[in-house]
């Protein structure tokens, strides 16, 4: 999720970095007194979502690999951490196909760490792709204008059906407690963040943090995105979940409006 040239808001992918587990160690080494509260008393820590991702990718992602014919999975997979190579190439997948932008990867992240944080949870072999497609999903849907649907992230991942996406993406949200509001502040935070990241590593990192514009397009459609989520919540409770694609309804257009 570190982006080489160009800048923040147009990188090149063919130069994204190969070695995103920065991130990874980034979140790793939280320091305690960034925690708002004690992880362990969330309500909602518990087995589901480490069960089923490992469920899922193993009845989808590693079985459509099987088919193609190509490389198998060992059946041990989810008891060693993924090479840099293999994060590489699943995040990248995904950004190229659904022609996300930088500024998704850092809103990603820090989805990435609330959730890590709220519901005391730990990147796994066997679950890590499934958080960080969780979080890629609320981030393109925050952030982009044309954002990409759930049906539309099932024709990446092909085995992987729509209900199975929205359930992702509402555990996602319980567990973060529906906090996807991202200021300007929280994204300057972590762009400055990564960019010393990257350059403890030697990688190159783009020059320009959020344009004044866009940090106002971030607030505002992050606002909307959660009341619409919290009006949904309430409307249809947990039984009834279509997820936030009815943001982007009919034209698939934002919603927000900027003065």
């Amino acid at each position: 999720m570190l982006f080489q040239g160009g800048t923040g808001s147009e990188p090149n992918p063919e130069e994204v970095s190969e070695d995103p587990q920065c991130n990874l160690q980034h979140i790793s080494e939280r320091e305690p007194d960034d925690l708002d509260q004690d992880p362990s008393l969330h309500p909602t820590a518990g087995p589901l979502f480490l069960t089923k991702s490992k469920q899922v990718i193993e009845n989808g992602l590693v079985r459509r690999r099987s088919r193609s014919h190509r490389e198998g999975v060992p059946p041990d997979y989810d008891r060693h951490n993924p090479e840099h190579r293999h994060i590489y190439k699943f995040v990248r997948t995904l950004f190229n196909a659904a022609q996300l932008t930088a500024e998704c990867a850092i809103i990603t992240l820090v989805y990435l760490e609330r959730l890590l944080t709220y519901a005391d949870i730990d990147m796994t072999p066997g679950t890590w792709k499934r958080i960080v497609l969780g979080a890629i999903i609320l981030a393109s849907k925050v952030w982009d204008d044309q954002a990409v649907w759930n049906v539309d992230y099932c024709q990446i991942l092909k085995d992987i059906s729509v209900d199975d996406m929205n359930e992702l993406e509402r555990q996602y949200l319980v567990m973060i407690q529906f906090n996807i509001n991202v200021p300007s502040s929280v994204y300057a935070k972590y762009y400055f963040s990564l960019r010393t990241l990257a350059e403890a590593n030697d990688l190159t990192f783009p020059a320009e943090p959020l344009s004044k514009e866009r940090a106002q397009k971030l607030e505002a459609m992050s606002r909307i995105c959660e009341g619409k989520y919290a009006e949904q919540l309430c409307r249809n409770g947990h039984k009834k979940w279509s997820s936030l694609d009815n943001v982007h309804a009919a034209s698939r257009r934002s919603v927000a409006i900027l003065s």
